[in-house]
């Protein structure tokens, strides 16, 4: 069962009120109108400035000029088709190309039937986003998925419809025009690797027709797939194993690198990338502003490789911003690439040429967890120094929880240097998460363990990991103060970090697991549906009622927000670095913009601390409290934070 956790704790002080410069709220930015004629001039000055890199690139992938023309032609008739305020957006980002690197950006994902039913749900709870100061909303998959074969809605039917549980084409455009009036960005899942088997496509080339089996990777025999099989890694060693799938009735195996009923696309044929550009822009003009790319490393495919990162993926890339940057240049991109930050450097494109404007932080986020359950920075230290010497121009997506699992895909190397083995460490923080070790208060289940190799990974809240669930169970009073803050220290951690912070929908209140999922049996296979249980809105009405659980983790991190959009430091080029502690469980971020600094501490332990800095002379003012403090000797709670900022 699923903890009550908004009881009331009689300690004071948990969350106060932050003192810090006022902030207007921000009114949605006037973009102006594009005349019919103007917008002509501008989209042929667009295309003129790509012309012969996009058609340089796409001859050498494809060498068919027709099917050129082709692309061409429909990307003239997309821009028509795209209606005046998106045209007039698309100006004014033109003119401001780095308006999503200001620190009034803060995201929030969510799946539109657990949040609010449907689209028309989602529109009637804009002003409770505005609340959260969210104008970045990530609506998980919502396009046409055969129920019970969706893996969590990856698995498209079609790119042009929407699931009828969830609202119409139309319902959407309402709801885009909607987020716009208030100055909220729009974020969608585009799946590009592969489409459902139900997909029109994979339906016509189940029944034979050649055109259409090109689309995909067909084999009559196992000759060819079983040469793929000895270099390409499995993605789901346990629940999905091997690259291909034998249809019986088509007499063929086809390649499914995630699920089986996933058929991979093949972007050898032109026909495939034409196609799935012209839903690109399709779905851009219907008030999209940020395209996730899913599985960006997968989309190529090639016989004696990994099908991991080839080359051929970078050109796929870099021709669709060019398509974006001509049609509809105010949508931005968003590579989901689950690698080390220096390894997915290169999605990022070149200053020259540009690919992704955004990539995850992936692996970040798992050492976050894995400072939790060791009480120690060191290895979050090292890669954090390593996302701030990267150029300034790149920007991450950062966050504690996601609507997916936590690998533990970590730096082994360093940890081994300190005595740290691979397989025994991934079973402890299993363990850890859990709450079968190292004096945990985490609760969750493991997904996708494989007891050969002994690798699992874990499903959970934010809430429940940080002992929320446990506390609420319990009716401690004292554990739930030590969880909330906890809690609240990880989200003031993220929003420091260099980059755009997101949040999960749940748990700017606190929302623990849902165990539910095992009563669906179009769930209970999936552990992964622990987390994504339905918003509890009953939750939501406790943030106005003062000391409980909701309320406090509520009125904590608007005050974290409010301090980010009014400090300017938290752009995202700001200077970014972090400095000794002296203590394996403190980390220190400094942040550093046009004269002005602020030094964050985050205690990562459950014991109070006091530190001794070096370096960093003169007096501070901690932002939450409007207290004076210095860091030649400063005392730091259990599970704290401070946000110091140096006084001029």
């Amino acid at each position: 069962m699923a903890a009550k956790n908004s009881k009331k704790s009689s300690k004071k002080g948990s969350t106060t009120t932050a003192k810090t410069k006022s902030t207007k709220k921000s009114e949605p930015v006037q973009a102006p109108v594009v005349e019919e004629a103007d917008a002509e001039k501008i989209y042929a000055k667009r295309f003129e400035r790509h012309l012969d890199e996009l058609r340089w690139l796409y001859m050498e992938l494809y060498n068919n000029s027709s099917m050129f023309a082709e692309l061409c032609d429909n990307m003239e008739r997309f821009f028509k088709e795209r209606n005046q305020e998106l045209k007039s957006m698309d100006s004014s980002r033109e003119t401001s190309k780095d308006w999503y690197k200001q620190n009034d950006m803060l995201g929030m994902m969510f799946y539109i039937d657990n949040f609010a039913g449907n689209m028309k749900g989602v529109e009637s709870k804009l002003d409770y986003i505005e609340q959260c100061n969210v104008n970045y909303v990530h609506l998980m998959p919502f396009l046409e998925t055969p129920e019970g074969r969706s893996d969590g809605g990856y698995a498209v039917s079609d790119f042009r419809k929407v699931q009828e549980n969830l609202g119409s084409m139309e319902d959407l455009e309402s709801l885009t025009t909607a987020c716009h009036k208030k100055g909220i960005n729009v974020c969608m899942d585009f799946v590009m690797n592969h489409t459902s088997e139900d997909h029109e496509w994979a339906k016509r080339a189940r029944q034979g027709d050649g055109e259409y089996m090109s689309r995909y990777f067909f084999f009559d025999n196992s000759y060819i797939p079983t040469l793929y099989e000895k270099t390409v890694p499995q993605v789901f060693p346990t629940t999905a194993p091997g690259n291909f799938t034998w249809l019986p009735d088509a007499n063929h195996f086809v390649m499914t690198t995630f699920y089986p009923y996933q058929w991979d696309l093949n972007y050898k044929n032109p026909r495939v990338f034409n196609e799935m550009m012209y839903n690109f822009l399709y779905l851009a003009n219907r008030g999209i502003d940020i395209v996730r790319i899913d599985a960006v490393p997968y989309i190529w495919k090639e016989l004696n490789t990994p099908c991991r990162n080839l080359k051929q993926v970078h050109t796929i890339v870099r021709m669709m911003r060019m398509i974006s940057e001509i049609v509809c240049p105010g949508v931005l991109l968003l590579g989901e690439v689950v690698m080390e930050p220096e390894k997915v450097v290169p999605y990022f494109g070149s200053v020259e040429k540009p690919e992704c404007h955004m990539l995850y932080n992936v692996t970040t986020m798992a050492t976050t967890w894995h400072s939790v359950a060791t009480r120690d920075i060191s290895l979050l230290k090292k890669q954090l120094d390593i996302v701030n010497s990267l150029p300034k121009d790149y920007v991450f997506l950062n966050y504690l929880r996601c609507h997916d699992d936590i690998g533990w895909g970590l730096d082994y190397d360093t940890l081994k240097m300190a005595g740290i083995e691979e397989r025994a460490h991934k079973q402890y923080l299993n363990d850890y998460f859990q709450g079968y070790a190292g004096e945990s208060n985490s609760r969750g289940e493991l997904y996708n363990a494989d007891p050969i190799t002994g690798d699992a990974r874990f499903c959970g809240t934010t809430a429940s990991m940080c002992g929320i669930e446990k506390a609420g169970f319990e009716q401690n009073e004292a554990a739930m103060e030590r969880a909330v803050r906890l809690d609240v220290m990880l989200h003031a951690y993220m929003f420091m970090q260099s980059g755009i912070p997101v949040l999960y929908s749940g748990d700017e209140v606190g929302q623990v697991n849902d165990y539910t999922y095992k009563e669906n049996p179009n769930k209970a296979a999936d552990s992964r549906y622990i987390h994504r249980g339905a918003m509890n809105w009953n939750l939501a009405e406790n943030i106005s009622k003062p000391g409980t659980v909701e309320e406090k983790l509520f009125h904590a991190l608007s005050n974290l927000e409010k301090i980010r959009k009014a400090e300017k430091v938290f752009v995202t080029n700001a200077d970014t670095w972090t400095i000794e502690t002296k203590d394996r469980s403190v980390l220190s971020i400094v942040r550093a913009f046009e004269g002005e600094k602020i030094v964050g501490l985050f205690n990562f332990s459950e014991y109070d601390k006091t530190l001794y800095i070096d370096g960093e002379d003169g007096e501070f003012t901690e932002l939450i409290s409007g207290t004076k403090k210095r860091l030649n000797e400063i005392s730091l709670p259990a599970y704290g934070y401070y946000y110091l900022k140096k006084n001029e």
